[in-house]
């Protein structure tokens, strides 16, 4: 008998660049094909639970960049026959898939544009057949963090530019950006540099961050930034207590920015193949050598500071990017992927029944929020004082439908005192190969 809430959103989604991404260059795995790929998430199922959409990449072999509007039609159709709706789209704007550097010459930051303009327009007309309720248009900087050190504060200038007049061109379409931080985007490549870049970029109606989990928990370690790092270099994983602070210490910082988010397990380490450069390992959810507590790790991304929801996003994806081939094909692996997003929406979704929202019938897990440890660097500062943590009990209430706004959930707070907020700031760690 399974033991789930009745939770519907956030809705659970897959990526389909899985099939693509590292695959199909001189040397790597063969492409996997988008109808193999909607196969395997449509056959998932737990616990009578199943996908409740996918998250696209826009470019050959599974879609084409200029794809007429027939062709969409066929596409939506196609997607809408397997249960699904489409959520958030990728825009092949790197050069080798038709784009540009965002930090490149006038040329090549046209091209990088002229993608994403292309990319919102089959965002917008999946929106108006009425298969994408939801979701948005993924970007990055197109280059490589060696590159960008050439001259920082220039690079971060001209991709802040570059994003601006790709915001201008989302706009045009009623379409919002998100810029998914890795290690391998220059001027994405570390939590700070990331925020100086949104916030240069200023337009945060329209361009926000995208969190997967994957990627995040190597900003902690500083991998392309040491000197941005929040964990020790000779941390031995051993404290999951002060895993816990860095992972509040970066979603302090991120997370009022983040408008698409992905469930993904890391075991803290690289990982690249076929054209794609080095950046963090996805993992499956079970993978005994990964650092996450996934549902525990993900409630940092989808509550405030304040404990509540943030209800940011309406949808969560899972990104199993350079998963081997054997892997994908087994369909296990999406039975053991859709549980760990079940998990998730289990412990930290909510519920609505033709837009209105209801009361959640069973607390899942207990949320509790402490103030971030300080990162700061400076080797005088003084250790901040101890953080009061709070801790949010939900109460178990009978599911009832509200016509009216959503009321607060009641809360009983009892306090106590952190031991992890009052650390002092970790040392550099050296850059890795």
């Amino acid at each position: 008998m399974s033991n789930h809430s009745n939770n519907n959103y956030p809705r659970l989604h897959n990526a389909m660049w899985p099939g693509l991404v590292g695959k199909g260059s001189p040397g790597a795995e063969p492409f996997i094909g988008l109808d193999t790929m909607l196969d395997l998430s449509a056959q998932a199922q737990v616990d009578g639970i199943r996908f409740d959409g996918v998250d696209l990449f826009l470019h050959d072999p599974h879609i084409n960049i200029d794809i007429s509007d027939s062709d969409l039609k066929r596409l939506a159709d196609k997607i809408r026959s397997k249960g699904f709706v489409v959520g958030s789209v990728v825009a092949p704007v790197w050069p080798p898939t038709g784009g540009g550097s965002a930090m490149g010459n006038e040329e090549e930051r046209g091209k990088f544009v002229e993608q994403v303009r292309k990319a919102c327009r089959i965002a917008a007309r999946l929106r108006e057949l009425g298969v994408r309720p939801y979701g948005v248009v993924r970007i990055d900087s197109a280059c490589s963090p060696n590159d960008w050190l050439k001259d920082p504060e220039g690079n971060t200038k001209l991709i802040a530019q570059t994003f601006r007049k790709a915001a201008d061109v989302a706009e045009s379409f009623g379409e919002r950006l998100a810029a998914e931080g890795e290690i391998c985007w220059g001027g994405m490549h570390s939590w700070r540099e990331m925020i100086k870049l949104l916030e240069l970029t200023a337009r945060p109606e329209t361009i926000g961050f995208q969190a997967d989990m994957a990627h995040t928990l190597l900003y902690t370690l500083g991998y392309n930034a040491p000197e941005d790092a929040i964990l020790p270099p000779d941390w031995d994983w051993s404290d999951p207590k002060r895993l816990d602070a860095a992972m509040k210490t970066l979603t302090a910082a991120l997370r009022p920015r983040t408008i698409d988010f992905h469930v993904a397990q890391n075991d803290a380490t690289v990982h690249g193949s076929g054209t794609h450069d080095k950046t963090g390992h996805h993992c499956l959810p079970n993978d005994p050598n990964g650092k996450l507590r996934i549902t525990h790790h993900a409630g940092y991304w989808l509550h405030g500071e304040d404990g509540r929801l943030t209800k940011a996003f309406r949808h969560i994806c899972w990104d199993g990017c350079m998963f081997p081939n054997e892997v994908m094909m087994k369909q296990q692996t999406w039975n053991d992927i859709l549980s760990a997003m079940i998990a998730v929406r289990d412990a930290h979704g909510w519920r609505e029944i033709d837009g209105a929202n209801v009361k959640a019938t069973k607390a899942m897990e207990t949320v509790v929020i402490t103030k971030p440890a300080k990162p700061a660097a400076k080797p005088t500062a003084r250790p901040a004082k101890k953080a009061a943590r709070k801790k949010v009990i939900r109460k178990v209430v009978k599911a009832k439908v509200k016509k009216v706004a959503k009321k607060p959930v009641k809360k009983t707070v009892k306090l106590k005192t952190s031991k992890s907020s009052g650390k002092k700031a970790v040392k550099k760690i050296s850059r890795r190969k």
